[in-house]
């Protein structure tokens, strides 16, 4: 049996010239094998990429078609909301204009207080529900131009638990808040509120802040019982009080702001009066 010799005539360097040719060829052969085992999972990553790409253009599209969706039926909402409110006022001595009015003093004192442009103006399009309930009071007591009876009063306060009840069961957001808005808004800081006699921080911010642009409008409107009052006779009676208004009805960080941002109340009262003006009867 023949040997081939290595230069220096020694076989066993040869031997191991011989067994490293071999282990190097082997780890050439597993290269290989590893080389192609990983451009195979890189056509798959890339075919799984390529697919994970096309799901999410997918899901865009269906996301931005449901949020269209859902625009469109927070706007009938909306829409909706708006001709409730209208129903409910022409049955009031109030009109369309204290709605308006009531929407923008909500969304002023909201943006005053830090809430986001959105949840400013969900609160903008929610505020005109907040009277909705007195569809269900009869004529002649939301009509009487005398004062109310203990019974009638009675009546009166049972508008806002009817609204609540007009609104529930709804999974609009915009709905939710027009309902929390209906059953709070004559709830009042110090517990002498109604209908549930809500104190400080049981009642919802929310209706914290329609409360006070209600009475601020009730107390610039002309009613039966009373005059309608300067802006600055308003501002009197909510920071400072009388027998029937007191800042102690009010979240005192709402009258905080309402000290500074009180002037914007006055220009849009005066502003929708004037839109309004010949359009529907004061």
């Amino acid at each position: 049996m023949s040997h081939e010799i290595s230069e220096d005539g020694n076989p066993a360097v040869q031997r191991q010239l011989d067994a490293s040719r071999t282990q190097l060829a082997r780890y050439a052969t597993d290269l290989k094998t590893l080389l192609r085992r990983e451009a195979a999972k890189t056509r798959q990553i890339t075919r799984v990429n390529k697919q994970l790409k096309a799901y999410a253009r997918d899901l865009k599209k269906s996301y931005d078609a449901e949020q269209r969706k859902n625009h469109e039926l927070e706007q009938a909402y909306a829409e909706t909301i708006v001709r409730l409110s209208l129903a409910s006022r022409y049955k009031d001595e109030e009109t369309g204009g204290h709605i308006e009015r009531l929407s923008h003093y909500s969304k002023t004192m909201a943006l005053c207080i830090g809430w986001s442009d959105e949840a400013a103006q969900q609160l903008f399009a929610a505020a005109p529900m907040h009277d909705v309930g007195k569809i269900g009071i009869p004529d002649a007591v939301l009509g009487k131009q005398g004062p109310l009876e203990e019974e009638e009063w009675d009546m009166i306060k049972t508008h806002p638990t009817l609204g609540a009840s007009l609104l529930a069961g709804s999974s609009s957001p915009l709905l939710k808040m027009a309902r929390e808005v209906a059953i709070t808004h004559h709830e009042r800081w110090d517990g002498s509120g109604y209908p549930y006699g809500l104190k400080g921080e049981q009642i919802p911010l929310t209706g914290r802040i329609v409360m006070l642009g209600d009475q601020y409008d009730a107390l610039r409107s002309k009613r039966p019982y009373k005059p309608s009052f300067s802006h600055k006779k308003a501002c009197d009676l909510i920071l400072h009080g009388n027998e029937r208004t007191k800042p102690a009805h009010f979240d005192p960080q709402l009258l905080s702001a309402f000290r500074e941002i009180h002037h914007e109340f006055d220009g849009i009262y005066s502003r929708v009066i004037e839109e309004t003006s010949g359009l529907i009867p004061s």
